[in-house]
């Protein structure tokens, strides 16, 4: 029997009787912090990368990592994979990867005993638990599209079949900011399909010692499993019954409204600056990717601070900047940042369509 836990300071809430799995987050906030012992004998440091990712797992979303090459991207992904007893794919994009490559297509076989023949369909790497989708903008739209249906949909369509993708089912996407000759940005409508953004920075000096110090000597590592297929989708199930407060919920749509230059009561810089801001999708991630925060924290509710800590991977490859922001230096990060300055949180007694409006000038 579980305990019937109420988000506290919240009187009135909608969620007020919801009872939350209490036992379950703390059996997942055990898993994240086994996880993350398991992923520390290979990877130094990138805790930060490591908890972003698994929000975006238990949130059941998918991300980009952009860094530069040699951080790991890779290792951390499919070591990740291990920990949690997933098949794994990597997939490198390429500017002659066609959409059957990813899919899988149809093949004539032969029966040698009868000589009949017929159709049999040959999975492509896409049919994994986890995708590493390594430089998807070095691939045409039209390859791209293809994978961005299937995290859409979690399901492919070859021969006019539909086929299901197993659950769960992650894609990881890097893009590499140096090198941008011959690549296909993925359009905003298309980066809007995933959840996160997720920057990987070089290590501290101190972790860049260990590195040198790890991978130059014989070490023999292994890693043991902690979580199963079955065990991911529960606490997928688990993260969304987490009871968000309607002051939360506001505060979300509040940050993402504020985003938009065309709202008559977003701040000047934004309509200076910004010229799309984000889209519904982002409050709906905020809210998840909170959840998700809060419940690897051991939390039963959302706050505020766990929206706020997801705005910038959330929102900074939603928001397409102008030539003035360029000219100005305001890359979307500062945006978000001056945007978490000014909205307050606390304010909870505003409901009308003037709500960022008087917030903003609180």
């Amino acid at each position: 029997m579980h305990d019937d836990v109420r988000e506290p300071g919240i009187p009135g809430s909608s969620t007020d009787n919801t009872p939350v799995d209490t036992e379950g987050i703390q059996q997942l906030r055990t898993a994240h912090d086994r996880i993350r012992a398991e992923l520390g004998k290979v990877i130094v440091g990138q805790n930060d990368v490591v908890d972003q990712l698994m929000i975006a797992l238990f949130a059941g979303g998918h991300a980009i990592l952009e860094g530069v090459p040699g951080l790991a991207k890779t290792l951390m992904i499919s070591t990740l994979a291990r920990c949690m007893n997933l098949s794994f794919n990597r997939i490198q994009f390429t500017p002659d990867l066609m959409p059957s490559d990813i899919t899988g297509t149809d093949v004539i076989q032969e029966d040698r005993a009868t000589g009949t023949r017929a159709f049999q369909f040959l999975p492509g790497p896409i049919f994994a638990n986890v995708i590493l989708a390594d430089e998807i903008n070095r691939t045409p739209p039209k390859t791209q599209a293809a994978l961005l249906e299937a995290m859409q949909e979690r399901h492919v369509t070859v021969g006019g079949e539909r086929r299901d993708l197993p659950p769960p089912f992650f894609v990881l996407a890097t893009q590499n900011p140096i090198e941008q000759e011959g690549t296909y940005p993925l359009p905003e409508a298309q980066q809007d399909r995933f959840m996160i953004k997720i920057f990987v920075d070089y290590p501290s000096y101190n972790e860049e010692y260990e590195v040198a110090e790890r991978t130059t000597a014989q070490l023999d590592v292994s890693i043991n499993e902690v979580l199963s297929a079955d065990d991911i989708q529960r606490f997928q199930q688990l993260v969304r019954r987490i009871p968000a407060a309607p002051d939360v919920i506001r505060h979300a749509l509040d940050l993402v409204r504020a985003t938009r230059p065309g709202e008559s009561a977003s701040p000047d810089f934004v309509k200076k600056m910004v010229t799309w801001g984000a889209g519904p999708r982002s409050v709906q991630s905020l809210l998840l990717g909170g959840k998700a925060r809060a419940a690897l924290h051991g939390r039963p509710f959302v706050s505020a601070e766990d929206v706020r800590a997801l705005a910038h991977p959330v929102l900074r490859h939603r928001l397409v900047t102008n030539f003035s922001a360029d000219a100005e230096g305001y890359s979307p990060d500062r945006i978000i940042d001056e945007l978490l300055s000014t909205l307050d949180p606390t304010r909870t007694d505003l409901d009308d369509d003037d709500r960022i409006r008087k917030v903003l000038s609180a």
